[in-house]
């Protein structure tokens, strides 16, 4: 039956527009807004696909002549349109902030990826507490790490921990205990950018990080996930438990 194909033509369609909507807006082929609207459309065509196919595969005389159609349609669109309603929830899950600190007192500051900042949406200067009660609630375990190493120790353990994380480095100035990277998203090309300080302590070292989008209201939870990823390749590398 052409309605058939037409179910299976729906959910491939909505299958492409999820393909593209990301390496789209990272080619520049069109703003990240467009890129999110894609994505919207590749959940209303892929769970409207999946649930005509599962009507259809009900009705016995449309299921007898036609189910492998069927069954790929519904599960094209029920692959489709989960890709981008899981990134709904986990949206719906966490606060809409894009700057994650380890030190919301007294947060790193960025100095060498400023002009990289330049044309960002999102202004490098922290918001201070607007935000710090967020992240308080939301990320509680994410604060100034104390490791038992000297400094000098330290800041070539976290620089070797970023680079093992594939971040660009931007910039290193060991004096300052100071490591600055940024972090190309895979699939939309976002650019989130990273600052490190460390900050000796008798024989000890005192760590915080902050990890920032440059665009987007909302990080989706991805700047406390890096952070996460950093701090638990850190204590792999330099062997140091948590405080």
């Amino acid at each position: 039956m052409k309605i058939t194909k037409l179910v299976l033509l729906v959910a491939v369609v909505a299958a492409l527009l999820l393909v593209i909507a990301g390496p789209g807006s990272r080619l520049g082929l069109w703003p990240f807004g467009t890129g999110f609207l894609l994505l919207r459309w590749a959940l209303y065509l892929g769970a409207g696909a999946a649930v005509l196919a599962l009507v259809m595969l009900v009705i016995p005389k449309t299921r007898a002549s036609n189910a492998s159609v069927l069954a790929a349609a519904l599960l094209v669109g029920l692959a489709t349109a989960w890709v981008p309603y899981s990134a709904y929830r986990t949206a719906r899950s966490v606060p809409a902030i894009h700057d994650i600190t380890s030190n919301t007192l007294n947060p790193p500051a960025f100095v060498a990826i400023l002009p990289l900042r330049a044309s960002a949406s999102n202004p490098p200067e922290y918001m201070g507490e607007e935000i710090a009660k967020q992240q308080r609630e939301a990320y509680p375990d994410i604060k100034t790490l104390r490791l038992n190493k000297p400094a000098g120790e330290v800041f070539r353990a976290a620089l070797k921990s970023a680079q093992a994380l594939g971040w660009d480095i931007v910039a290193e100035a060991p004096a300052e205990g100071r490591i600055e990277a940024t972090i190309t998203t895979f699939w939309f090309g976002f650019k989130d950018d990273v600052v490190i300080r460390i900050v000796g302590v008798g024989e000890s070292s005192d760590l915080d990080i902050r990890s920032k989008s440059r665009v987007g209201r909302s990080d989706l939870g991805a700047n406390a996930a890096r952070i996460r990823r950093f701090v638990s390749e850190l204590e792999s590398t330099v062997q140091a438990p948590r405080p």
